[in-house]
């Protein structure tokens, strides 16, 4: 009895020599990591940035965490190999946080704070709009994540194909389910293909008017200038008619100045040439085309149509310029003696034997 139990006592003593010499290797990698995370690292890092190719910067800064913890894996796993344990379960699940952690950077340099998308069109020459890098980068880390599903599931042994398959059979009910979704996708997709806006411009369509914030795979955000944020779904604005104020070039200026009947001809015509030259002079104004003419007899008016652009396309710098020539022509009209018409009406009553009588006039 004592031998047997002399026995366990040697066993139980071999057991926690094995458990103290396994925590040993841990903490060992521990201080590994620490070396590697302070100094070995930092080293790396900065001998990249001397590389002409920014890309192994972008891929060092994308993996320094999954790195970080790698270490910690890495510690455990030789740990428990260590120790009398089943070697088959270790190694699976050793081979499974790799993949992880391989994901995890990838998802990190997929992310749009990362410079391999601006690297990559600056060496290949490609021009990339604003709203296509955040979709990009969602499908992209979308794609890895289900990739590093898949690849676990294999790893495991479950049959991936079956579930592709399955996927595949209820992929119908799926899509009759989704509709919605999947007609916001390709309305998000229609959006970055046509580029009728990009992210920052100011667009009106009947949904609604503001500047857009974000484009994201179901909808765009876009910020009302009474600062509110509307959601609208990618298929709405797909097949909606979209005006782009900020493409604008020049900003349009037209309106018809309506003088009143007892203006003498002469006086029209200065005015007209006045205000042409008035406009043409003036430094805010394009003088890509210019329209001041006499246009029209209108019920109770002689009316100036005026039609012409202004440089700036700047809501506010546009009233401000709209504003200075309305007081110009002020100006011209009053230098001129000329009144602006309102509308009126001049009413004759007959009187048997004088004809017309003028009963009154000028009535608003």
């Amino acid at each position: 009895m004592s031998i047997e139990w002399l026995k366990d006592w040697v066993n139980s003593i071999e057991i926690w020599q094995d458990i103290g010499i396994a925590l040993g290797i841990f903490f060992v990698f521990l201080v590994f990591r620490k070396i590697f995370t302070n100094y070995v690292y930092k080293i790396i890092l900065r001998l990249t940035k001397k590389i002409p190719l920014d890309i192994f910067t972008n891929i060092f800064l994308a993996y320094e965490k999954p790195l970080r913890f790698l270490f910690v894996v890495i510690g455990i796993f030789v740990a428990l190999l260590y120790l009398p344990l089943h070697d088959y379960y270790i190694v699976k699940s050793f081979r499974t946080i790799v993949i992880i952690l391989i994901g995890w950077g990838l998802y990190n340099l997929a992310s749009i704070r990362s410079n391999i998308f601006s690297t990559m069109t600056e060496r290949l020459n490609i021009e990339v709009d604003e709203i296509l890098l955040p979709f990009v980068s969602k499908l992209i880390r979308f794609s890895i994540v289900i990739v590093t599903i898949s690849i676990i599931a294999g790893e495991w042994e479950y049959n991936v194909g079956g579930f592709l398959a399955g996927l595949g059979l209820g992929g119908l009910a799926f899509a009759l389910a989704a509709k919605d979704s999947l007609s916001n996708f390709f309305g998000g997709i229609v959006i970055i293909t046509e580029k009728p806006f990009s992210i920052g411009d100011w667009i009106k369509t009947p949904s609604v008017e503001g500047v857009v914030e974000d484009i994201s795979f179901r909808s765009t955000r876009v910020r009302t200038f009474a600062q509110a944020l509307v959601t609208v779904p990618n298929a709405t604005l797909a097949n909606e008619a979209i005006i782009n104020w900020t493409k604008m070039g020049k900003r349009q200026i037209s309106f018809n100045l309506g003088v009143m009947y007892s203006t003498p001809k002469e006086k029209i015509k200065t005015c007209v040439e006045r205000i042409d030259r008035m406009l043409r002079e003036h430094e805010e104004i394009d003088q890509e085309l210019i329209m001041v003419r006499f246009n029209e007899f209108n019920d109770s008016s002689l009316d100036l149509f005026l039609y012409f652009f202004t440089k700036t396309t700047s809501w506010v710098e546009y009233l401000q310029v709209k504003e200075d020539i309305n007081l110009k022509i002020m100006d011209i009209l009053e230098q001129e003696n000329v009144s602006v018409a309102f509308p009126s009406r001049t009413i004759y009553m007959e009187n048997s034997g004088e004809g017309y009588r003028n009963l009154s006039k000028d009535i608003v």
